[in-house]
């Protein structure tokens, strides 16, 4: 009886032992612990005074004592975004207080004294894109500093007709400043003294890996 009696105290000890362990987690349908939703990852995100705005990201734009002029945007792909009297606005690659002083600038020939301010709301420009020649092309979320070879490594690597020393970084400009191009060697990172190629990817960086059997046609 003592015996039985031991036994189903450690039984019960087990369920509340593995329930404890599951209740900080998800589980999903088939029964393994689901991974964290998006939102959970962004709002880890810490936003600095020197955060660099991106595609995608969502802003909340307040003009003092104007309800009509403040909205929230989401910066579009095109790297702008719209308001009120002024219409289109650069935003990516400008800190927040850099676009305040933009639209500021912009508003005083509409009103006197502007008072803007400007809070990211929603972080969603942490993310590149890997296209052309990779195993697995697509959009890759960043987590951590990243380089060029860790984003080939993400996208599983060269696909067998990839012109591997003639990948191209598009990545958006500072300040509104246009598109800017980087040329990047493979060969030359690994085996030559070319490692500055080897860059730290921002976000929003698109690289493109060729195929060598493009056919590239001189301009006239």
């Amino acid at each position: 009886m003592k015996i039985r009696t031991w036994g189903i105290t450690v039984g019960l000890w087990l369920l509340m032992s593995v329930g404890s362990a599951l209740a900080g987690s998800t589980v999903s349908p088939n029964g393994t612990p689901a991974l964290p939703d998006s939102s959970q990852e962004k709002s880890s995100l810490t936003v600095t005074a020197d955060y660099i705005i991106g595609p995608e990201d969502v802003l909340d734009i307040t003009v003092w004592k104007n309800a009509d002029l403040s909205k929230t945007v989401q910066v579009r792909p095109d790297g702008r975004i719209s308001l009120p009297l002024i219409g289109d606005v650069a935003a990516v690659g400008r800190t927040s207080d850099q676009l305040t002083q933009e639209i500021s600038n912009r508003l005083k020939a509409y009103m006197e004294n502007p008072t803007v301010s400007i809070v990211v709301k929603e972080v969603n420009s942490y993310t590149i894109y890997v296209l052309g020649e990779v195993a697995k092309p697509g959009r890759y979320p960043l987590k951590s500093k990243t380089t060029l070879l860790q984003a080939i490594t993400l996208a599983s690597g060269f696909t067998p007709v990839a012109s591997r020393n003639k990948i191209v970084v598009f990545r958006f400009g500072k300040d509104g400043e246009p598109m800017t191009k980087i040329k990047a060697s493979y060969d030359d990172i690994v085996m030559r003294d070319g490692t500055n190629q080897n860059i730290e990817l921002k976000p929003g960086d698109t690289i493109v890996v060729p195929s060598e059997t493009m056919v590239v046609i001189p301009s006239r």
